[in-house]
């Protein structure tokens, strides 16, 4: 079934495409792009994929119609970029409830470790790691409970990109929501694009973090909250 904006003919991709682009909205590999598409138009889109990743099949020269095992893999592939892997991308933000803080909260509060899986956009191969979230709250900041800090990781981690911009697009988002008077993120990572490929390297690990506020002005804050995270093997 064709959108109302849609040529017969014309792939869903280049309908959405031309949203993006009349809109002048970004649509880079870490960008989420849901307001940009329409109610079914997602399943177009995973049709669309599976074609296209059955091209990819053939011209890698692997026979899917008398190899039971590969016979599906274009839409179980296709299925995975749209729906997990990337699924950040193409739905909106999980609803957060939030809470004023009644209590007038002001201590040193720490989410994690909380598992997050997301891919490397250079070689969309895995990245997969730990994040630790600190929070300083006021009487102002929003609290929101410990499982949506774990919906917002995976909204954001959910698409193809590099650690060090996934860290502070989360940090962004976090900042957003709950307004607090300091915030770290700490994310550890291995990168299979080093451990698949490449160098074949397993122990590497990345570890990169973001500062605001009262973090980034108080040494004793910050030297708190790093010492109550655990240390890793």
């Amino acid at each position: 079934m064709n959108t109302p904006d849609q040529d017969k003919g014309t792939p869903i991709s280049v309908v959405i495409r031309k949203r993006l682009q009349d809109a002048r909205k970004r649509f880079h590999a870490n960008d989420n792009i849901a307001d940009f598409i329409e109610p079914g138009e997602l399943g177009q889109l995973l049709d669309e994929v599976e074609s296209k990743m059955k091209g990819v099949l053939e011209s890698l020269v692997i026979d899917t119609v008398k190899d039971h095992n590969t016979n599906d893999t274009a839409r179980r592939v296709a299925k995975m970029y749209l729906h997990e892997v990337f699924g950040g991308r193409y739905v909106t933000a999980p609803p957060i409830t939030e809470f004023p803080n009644v209590e007038h909260l002001n201590e040193l509060m720490i989410v994690g470790p909380i598992t997050v899986r997301s891919a490397c956009s250079h070689h969309f191969c895995p990245v997969i790691g730990k994040i630790w979230i600190g929070v300083m709250p006021n009487e102002h900041t929003n609290v929101i409970g410990l499982s949506k800090y774990v919906r917002l990781a995976e909204w954001i981690m959910n698409r193809p990109q590099i650690q060090e911009e996934a860290v502070v697009q989360l940090a962004d988002l976090i900042q957003d929501k709950t307004q607090p008077d300091g915030l770290a993120v700490i994310m550890s990572a291995t990168h299979y694009c080093m451990a698949w490929r490449g160098v074949k390297d397993m122990g590497s690990r990345m570890i990169n973090s973001v500062m605001r506020g009262a973090f980034l002005k108080d040494a004793n804050l910050r030297r708190e909250f790093l010492s109550l995270i655990p240390r890793e093997d």
